[in-house]
Order: structure tokens, then C-alpha cells, then sequence
């Protein structure tokens, strides 16, 4: 089984793009990864690519010209992307921002930490993916950590 997961991560910071490409390298599944910087970009790019989405979005929150919220409010109430599961990736963390964002429709909602955490988390993600088993959780598993595997 070597299909291939095309992954989308929306992020403005060079640093964090880098550690997600490095960290989905040392993994065993198979992945493309393609970036883009704002949520302006996201957007532009799911509108020219809508016959060919990513298996999953990563989608920062604190973006320049269109911020997470706004893209995955977009994402969920066009017809030909609402289907693609997005996944938050962002530093910052709060209960109340994580219902709206489980509300508007994310998949899970990872908080940006160390490459080996990040290491485990996305190996966990991909593998949901590859066995064909990931589905949104009930909101309690919506925040994924190291001490949900």
C-alpha cells in the first residue's frame, strides 16, 4: 500500500512550514506536501483546485489578509470544498475559539509545539487517514495532544 497522501498546510511562518515538511519526512507514510503562505493564497488555491483536493488541510489560524476562521467558514459553506477535512494547526489555544471552530466544522485542532510532538501527532493523523478511519470526533477529542493516542 504505497498511495500517497497529499497534504495542504496554510501557514504564514517560514519556521513552521519547515518543521511540519521536516517532520512528515522522518514518517513511514508516504505524503506530498504543498504550502501556502496566507489565507488569501488557501483560498485561491482550493478555488482552482477543486477536481484534485488535498486529502487534509492544516490550517493556521493567525494568518495574514484571511485569517483560519474566515477560510474554514469559506471552506464549509462551498458545496465543492465543505467535504475536505481540515484540521487547525495554530500556537495559540482557546476553548471558546476551539467551539466555534468545532462548530464551523474541523476535523481536530493541533497545537503547535515540538518537532517530536508534532513528530507523533502527525504520524497519528496519517494513519487515521491511510486506514481510511478518520472521522470528526465528538468535541471532547476535538484537541489532539500526545496524551490522546
Amino acid at each position: 500500500m504505497s498511495e500517497q497522501l497529499n497534504l495542504l498546510l496554510a501557514d504564514d511562518d517560514v519556521d513552521d512550514r519547515f518543521f511540519f515538511d521536516k517532520a512528515l519526512k522522518v514518517l513511514p507514510i508516504s505524503s506530498a506536501l504543498i504550502t501556502v503562505e496566507d489565507g488569501a493564497e488557501l483560498m485561491k488555491y482550493l478555488s482552482k483546485n477543486t477536481k484534485q483536493l488535498p486529502d487534509v488541510l492544516f490550517l493556521d489560524l493567525n494568518m495574514p489578509r484571511k485569517n483560519g476562521l474566515e477560510c474554514l467558514e469559506e471552506i464549509k459553506s462551498n458545496n465543492l470544498l465543505k467535504h475536505l477535512p481540515v484540521i487547525i494547526y495554530s500556537t495559540s489555544l482557546h476553548e471558546d475559539v476551539a467551539d466555534v471552530l468545532y462548530k464551523t466544522g474541523a476535523h481536530f485542532y493541533i497545537r503547535k509545539g515540538g518537532l517530536a510532538e508534532l513528530e507523533t501527532t502527525l504520524l497519528n493523523v496519517l494513519t487515521m487517514l491511510k486506514e481510511k478511519q478518520f472521522v470528526r470526533p465528538l468535541r471532547n477529542k476535538f484537541i489532539l495532544s500526545l496524551l490522546a493516542f
